[in-house]
Formats: structure tokens, C-alpha cells, sequence
């Protein structure tokens, strides 16, 4: 089975939280940077979607959002950091949904009715494993095994808890030098960072 490609018209941040939660790649790529490099180098698309991009990359520069999927991480309490925000408990309990075309698999957090790609999707059953298990939403958590150095579970728009990749492995953050913290919030309006489920609203929160 082909690893999945990036359709028209897709936004990349959506093709990669779809490609990181697959089936194929899960199988393929167990280890998510590894997974992460492959879904980010199948992202790139077609010429208008690369264009596109450079147009809509805010979330590509601070990091990522993806639906709640099959590998979802339960941090221990250690991995948790403060960032001034209002915690919430939320007792994970996700179903199991499948395109009757392709037969793809999605995962959400809510039971009703969704529609991808012009599909309405078929209720499968409630992925039994992680009922009762709970993570704490607002409130970030290191992740050493990447693909980004934080993550944390928040609500969108709609309602459903998302994770939120943010943050450079590989970059020491120096906010305690004034200056640089001035420079950092400055170059990225951090007094208007945007929503809690967009990687720019926690990368501000950490400068």
C-alpha cells in the first residue's frame, strides 16, 4: 500500500497530521521523526500547493496541529511545564471512523457525524484502549523523541481536543536576554499570537 499523498487543495498542516496518523506510516515509520521527515517531505505537493505554502506557512514555521490519533502520547507527570495557562483534565475516549472509499482509518474525539474529502465517513467502534486514560489540556509537555520539542493538548474552534507540536529541538530559547526575548515577541507579534490551537500562541508563550 503507497504512502499517502498530499491531495489538491489540501492544506499541508492537515496532510501531515493525516499522513503522521496513517495506518501505512504508522507501520511503515514507527518511529515518528523518521515519520515526520517522510509525511514532511511528501507535504511539498504540486507546484501550486508549494506556493500556496510560502502564502499560509505560519504554522509550518512554529510547528504543527493534528487530530488526536491512534499513537497518542500520555506524558508523566515530569514531562509537564508550566506556562501560566489554566489547566484542564480530559479523559481521552476516541472512535474509530472509515472512509467507505479508500477504507482509510480517522480518529476523533467526539461521536457524530464527519465528512472527509466529500465522504461521509463510517462509524467503526471506539478505540478501547484508551478509554479512562487522561491527559491534562493547556498545559504543555516536552516530547524528547520529537518531531518537535513541546506539545500539548488544547480544544479548537469546534470543540475537539487537538495536539500542538512547537518548538525547535535543535534551538536553545534565550529568553532570559532581554533583548532577544524583545526581538523574538517583536518579529512574531506576540501580543496578538493567534488562537491556543496554533503553534505561533505557544511558541509566543515560551518567549
Amino acid at each position: 500500500m503507497p504512502i499517502p499523498s498530499r491531495k489538491t487543495n489540501e492544506k499541508k498542516d492537515s496532510f501531515i497530521s493525516r499522513c503522521m496518523s496513517s495506518d501505512i506510516m504508522n507501520k511503515e515509520y514507527p518511529n515518528e521523526s523518521q515519520r515526520y521527515a517522510v509525511c514532511l517531505n511528501q507535504s511539498k505537493g504540486s507546484l501550486s500547493q508549494q506556493v500556496s505554502d510560502i502564502v499560509n506557512k505560519e504554522d509550518m514555521i512554529y510547528g504543527y496541529t493534528e487530530d488526536i490519533s491512534d499513537n497518542i502520547f500520555i506524558p508523566v507527570e515530569n514531562d509537564y511545564l508550566d506556562f501560566g495557562e489554566e489547566p484542564e483534565e480530559y479523559v481521552i475516549s476516541v472512535y474509530k471512523y472509515k472512509n467507505p472509499r479508500t477504507g482509510e482509518l480517522f480518529i476523533y474525539d467526539n461521536r457524530g457525524i464527519h465528512i472527509k474529502d466529500g465522504h461521509v465517513l463510517i462509524y467503526v467502534g471506539k478505540a478501547a484502549e484508551y478509554q479512562g486514560r487522561k491527559v491534562t489540556l493547556n498545559k504543555p509537555f516536552r516530547t524528547p523523541d520529537g518531531p518537535k520539542k513541546f506539545s500539548v493538548y488544547v480544544k479548537n474552534d469546534k470543540g475537539n481536543v487537538v495536539k500542538v507540536n512547537f518548538g525547535d529541538p535543535n534551538m536553545k530559547i534565550k529568553k532570559n536576554i532581554p533583548e532577544r526575548r524583545k526581538s523574538f515577541r517583536a518579529r512574531h507579534n506576540c501580543d496578538n499570537p493567534g488562537p491556543k490551537w496554533k503553534a505561533r500562541y505557544w511558541s509566543c508563550k515560551a518567549w
